[in-house]
């Protein structure tokens, strides 16, 4: 008779050495584990419904300013750091980590329209509408230590002072020029009390500008024309032009495809574009239900946050047609300008109501160290939420938000609208020539015509 035994060997399971891992052999053979996929699923909507119970993204509120806000700037040099700037021409510099104001800037007469820091964050450029630009030097031993109170900080290094207001500022990533938004685009050397060089194209206002990461010398503008202009300082014109059918508030770089933007419109809508391609919008991403005021990118460029007339703060995947996150609280006014923090962890939205609220940029991510046990059991709950995403019961319970009855509702009665104006488009197609009424796509549908 042959009896089979198991054999192990002590050799195979114990160390040599007690700084050595445990051995472990597992026997991979799926049909071991038949429920495998079934025990996969029951975690992943386990771990999506974990998600909403601890989706806690407000952080907290900075109050201090006593009028609305109206832009911020971050600090290269400083995670923590944040500036801020008000419509009754007050400038802060606020601790994040602390929540409180490190120092103030006063001097501007009127609304502070545009904030700006070099990329070696020494120094801060602010304008307004007082026709003045104000460059300070940024105390940022009063970050490392808050009782430090050496020289007086304060006080402009230089006042510059021109013809209209200005609604806008930014400054070079590689080199040491600015640029202002006004009735014209004013580029800017601090050694010199006037521009050194000035683009127009038409005579409406311009509302925003941003410089290229990729390439120091190519800026984009938005303009009260409904106009998207190209500009490259190394000519003496502008480059290219496009004319949407309604304006654009804001614009903003993708920082890891400097050749991509982004542009926040009034007509709820943020649109990405290649910037060597501008007859048709990459991708239209869609959600607030009012203009949309502000926007700016995370550091990994896979993400940007927006900030609307509605009330609410939304992240967006660049890929992405709708939101993944909104934000919003019963006390927040409407939203003039948001930021994402240069580690990509917290967002930064000040708004009408005079405070600055710090988010964190995943809802329930868990603050403080963790663990690598800890690090490595979330990693994993991530990738099987990623797995089962399309399943139906874990993607209702990851897309389900709750909004404030008055969106709710304003988002309902858009629908119908944009459902009417399709169906209208349809029987008007319909009841016309064969191809005399091509079905435009929604991407093309906003753009009038390309100009260079």
């Amino acid at each position: 008779m042959r009896v089979k035994v198991i054999s192990r060997s002590t050799d195979e399971f114990t160390r040599e050495r007690s700084q050595d891992l445990q051995k472990v052999f597992r026997n991979y053979d799926p049909g071991l584990r038949s429920q495998e996929k079934a025990v996969e699923y029951t975690r992943a909507l386990n771990a999506a419904k974990l998600d909403k119970i601890f989706a806690k993204p407000f952080v907290g509120a900075m109050d201090g300013h006593v009028d609305a806000i109206s832009c911020m700037a971050k600090n290269p040099n400083h995670l923590k750091a944040i500036f801020s700037g008000s419509m009754d021409g007050d400038i802060r510099l606020w601790d994040i980590a602390a929540r409180k104001t490190v120092c103030q800037f006063p001097g501007h007469q009127g609304a502070v329209r545009g904030l700006a820091t070099s990329m070696d964050g020494d120094l801060l450029v602010s304008c307004g509408v007082d026709c003045t630009v104000r460059l300070w030097k940024v105390p940022m031993l009063k970050m490392v230590d808050t009782s430090d109170h050496t020289g007086d900080n304060s006080q402009p290094s230089a006042v510059f002072t021109w013809k209209h207001a200005f609604l806008g500022v930014d400054h070079q990533w590689d080199g040491n020029l600015f640029a202002t938004a006004g009735a014209q685009v004013d580029i800017w050397d601090p050694n010199r009390s006037e521009p050194i060089n000035s683009f127009q194209w038409g005579n409406d206002t311009v509302l925003s500008l941003r410089f290229d990461p990729g390439e120091c010398n190519i800026l984009i503008t938005s303009a009260s024309d409904r106009s998207l202009t190209l500009y490259d300082l190394r000519t003496s014109s502008p480059a290219r032009k496009l004319i949407m059918k309604t304006r654009c508030n804001s614009v903003c770089w993708n920082p890891r495809e400097p050749m991509n933007f982004t542009a926040a419109n009034e007509d709820t809508n943020c649109y990405s574009f290649d910037a060597r391609k501008l007859d048709e919008a990459k991708i239209v991403h869609k959600g607030h239900v009012s203009a949309v005021m502000d926007i700016d990118y995370s550091p990994t460029g896979r993400e940007f946050v927006t900030g609307s007339y509605d009330r609410t703060v939304r992240i967006f995947n660049y890929f992405g047609d709708h939101s993944r996150e909104i934000y919003h609280t019963k006390r927040m006014q409407r939203v003039f300008c948001v930021k994402y923090t240069y580690d990509g962890t917290y967002l930064v939205s000040g708004s009408d109501d005079t405070n600055l609220r710090l988010w964190k940029s995943k809802a329930s991510e868990q603050l403080g160290v963790l663990l690598p046990r800890e690090r490595k059991r979330q990693e994993y709950l991530d990738a099987i939420k990623e797995r089962y995403k399309h399943l139906p019961e874990v993607k209702r319970i990851d897309r389900h938000r709750h909004l404030p009855k008055a969106i709710y509702n304003a988002a309902n009665l858009r629908r119908t609208m944009i459902e009417a104006e399709n169906q209208k488009a349809e029987r008007r197609r319909k009841h016309s020539a064969p191809g005399s009424m091509p079905v435009q796509p929604f991407r093309k549908r906003r753009i009038i015509k390309e100009v260079e």
